[in-house]
């Protein structure tokens, strides 16, 4: 009698646990497409009216999937037509600075399912070659999106480039630049030390940061060293002023969306028309890592590229000090002219 119990009673534990895997299973295909059973999000101001630019939240697993076929030739034009996908210029350019934290802002704006970015740096405007391509070129590099979204790219060299506002302004004199800047003393050596990195990889010797910084004969800061001109922003800023008014501009502060990227997020988001869908769900830290990685829902997460966040050399704090020193007047100018002031040295 005892072993007939036993035996229904296992019997019974292993239906239900059938039903709690099924259910499970059921769970998670559920969240793969709950994107297209959510309402309608509006897009206000610029990017469209709100009768005009309606679209379905994202769809992650699906939008991507989707996507990512047609990259690798598996998906024809006609399902691409059929989803109403489009190849956009686009709306809003991150165009610097290098080292600025440029990648982590794309792909941290990535999180709203209105913006769809470009994953490869194109460098139209500042490629001479490229450029000769002609804008159409430029907009079949750009990737598939709903006629309703916007395109983002970012080519940090394009802040720095004498040649790229007027191309930019050519194309689009409304577009939206962003900037995203860091304290220019450690952009710098975040600079030397990925050039650093790429002649190790090589087995090549290359000089110390100290030694490039600073010029041996004067004992002041090398202003020709690319490193510290590309750190003195104001310079920079001066020229595309030539073409967009400062209201185009938004400045993003890299060091802090390091270490608290949501507020400078939100920042963006209203800057760019966009209603606020990124919340800190989206982000959390990865203590192993040592910086924020993202969440775009309870299947699909991402971490940045392990060749973020390298660790800095060693610095003499003396070089340093001149270098903070030496950027202060220009940092001050930078402040006055985008109305932004960073807690730089």
């Amino acid at each position: 009698m005892l072993f007939k119990q036993q035996a229904w009673l296992r019997q019974k534990l292993l239906v239900l646990g059938s039903l709690a895997v099924g259910s499970l299973l059921y769970l998670v295909a559920r969240v793969g497409s709950l994107d297209r059973l959510q309402p309608i999000c509006p897009i206000e101001g610029r990017f469209g009216a709100r009768s005009q630019a309606e679209f379905p939240l994202r769809a992650l697993q699906f939008k991507r999937g989707l996507l990512h076929e047609f990259r690798k030739g598996n998906t024809s034009k006609e399902q691409v037509r059929l989803h109403d996908l489009v190849q956009q210029l686009p709306k809003a350019i991150i165009i610097g600075v290098r080292k600025g934290g440029t990648r982590a802002l794309l792909e941290m704006l990535n999180l709203h399912p209105a913006v769809v970015k470009a994953s490869q740096e194109i460098h139209f405007f500042d490629n001479d070659e490229n450029y000769a391509k002609g804008i159409e070129w430029y907009r079949k590099k750009m990737p598939f999106s709903y006629p309703q979204q916007i395109t983002i790219e970012k080519s940090p060299a394009y802040f720095i480039t004498e040649e790229v506002p007027e191309r930019i302004y050519k194309m689009n004199s409304s577009i939206k630049l962003l900037i995203i800047v860091r304290e220019p003393t450690t952009r710098a050596i975040s600079d030397y030390t990925q050039v650093l990195e790429g002649k190790e990889r090589k087995n090549k010797t290359y000089y110390k940061f100290e030694k490039l910084a600073i010029d041996p004969n004067t004992c002041e800061v090398n202003t020709k060293y690319k490193a510290v001109r590309t750190s003195i922003y104001t310079k920079h800023l001066e020229r595309w002023l030539k073409y967009f008014p400062i209201e185009q501009f938004h400045i993003v502060d890299g060091d802090r969306l390091i270490t608290e990227p949501l507020p400078e997020l939100q920042l963006v988001e209203k800057f760019l028309n966009l209603p606020p869908r990124i919340s800190q769900y989206n982000l959390y830290f990865n203590a192993t890592r040592g910086f924020y990685c993202l969440r775009f829902n309870v299947i699909f997460n991402k971490c940045l590229a392990g060749s973020k966040g390298r660790i800095h050399p060693e610095v003499d704090p003396s070089v340093v000090t001149k270098l903070r020193k030496f950027f202060h007047p220009f940092n001050q100018k930078f402040y006055q002219i985008t109305g932004r002031t960073l807690n730089w040295p």
